[in-house]
């Protein structure tokens, strides 16, 4: 499985073992998962996706 570098809303930057529907670019490259430094339930994005900005 491949894990995704991705950053929260906070800042914090960190890898997923999955970021749920990667492929669907109408919805957006956000998602929403849990922060394992925050521990709260933040909008990440791939961290790849920011540079591409």
């Amino acid at each position: 499985m491949e894990r995704t570098v991705v950053r929260c809303a906070d800042g914090h930057v960190f890898s997923a073992a999955s970021f749920p529907m990667q492929q669907a670019e109408r919805l957006g490259p956000g998602r929403l998962m849990r922060c394992p430094r925050c521990g709260r339930l933040r909008s990440v994005v791939p961290v790849a996706l920011e540079k591409q900005r």
